[in-house]
């Protein structure tokens, strides 16, 4: 892995907290994802079913309708990035690796549907470990915890432990602590600011802040301001070790890691 990679978020649901219903057409989803890439992606996350707090779940077909054509567009174009397939569902991800994604990203880890491990292992496919409390119509109904960073490190130990016991070969697996997925403000910055406690895991791990309600309480802009506070979150979890990086806005984001990986990198850029 380069010093670090961002995946570019492309949902193509008509409900997701920040661009439900902006790329409905499987065109304009394509050309986006394209555009992703132009501007620095090196992972483009296709995503069917939103995961946003208080999201009621899609049925596969569905979810399925929307994801294969811009998975089968994005892998006609011969992008220098990966398809992600960003699903619970072993139907919806195996359809889309077919489709030519060679990544999934379960918000679940595998706790949905356990079946979908096995596929991942048996494609020899990257995949994405990620910490939710509950599911997401209930996730934000008064998040508690011990201590936030040690049941979200212990909670991703275990999953990895159960991707690999299900034959995920280790250096295939990325994990995520879920920043906003049962988490009050304060567990977010908690999470934060003791990344590295996650790092320590050995295993890269994936930041989602993008856009995420957290940084509109912290600076009151809405979702379509939130670019400056995500850059931000980027920078200080790159800090502590987080080495990919979920966001919608692309560009801006990778100029800021640009520079923070330059500033930090001990013999220089």
């Amino acid at each position: 892995m380069t010093a670090f990679e961002i995946m570019g978020v492309l949902n193509v649901t008509p409900d997701s907290f920040s661009d439900g219903g902006t790329f409905d057409d499987a065109e304009d989803a394509v050309r986006h994802g394209r555009r992703l890439v132009e501007e620095g992606a090196a992972i483009v996350d296709v995503g069917g079913e939103s995961t946003r707090p208080g999201a009621a779940p899609v049925p596969a077909a569905e979810e399925l309708r929307r994801v294969l054509p811009v998975v089968e567009g994005l892998a006609a174009l011969g992008l220098p990035a990966r398809i992600s397939v960003d699903t619970m569902k072993t139907g919806v991800a195996a359809a889309a690796v077919d489709a030519g994604a060679t990544y999934v990203n379960d918000v679940t880890a595998f706790r949905h549907e356990p079946d979908l491990a096995g596929l991942v292992a048996d494609r020899d496919l990257d995949c994405c470990l990620m910490h939710m409390l509950g599911e997401p119509r209930t996730m934000q109904e008064d998040p508690r915890y011990d201590d936030v960073v040690d049941d979200v490190k212990g909670f991703l130990e275990e999953r990895l432990a159960a991707a690999v016991a299900a034959g995920i070969r280790e250096e295939r697996v990325q994990l995520d602590p879920g920043i906003g997925f049962g988490k009050t403000l304060a567990h977010n910055l908690e999470l934060l600011r003791r990344l590295d406690e996650i790092a320590a895991i050995g295993r890269p791990v994936v930041l989602g802040t993008s856009r995420k309600s957290f940084i509109g309480r912290l600076t009151g802009r809405d979702v379509a301001g939130r670019v400056h506070g995500t850059v931000a979150t980027c920078v200080l979890g790159y800090e502590r070790g987080a080495r990919v990086f979920r966001v919608h806005d692309v560009a801006a984001v990778h100029d800021g890691l640009s520079v923070a990986a330059a500033t930090l990198a001990p013999d220089g850029p």
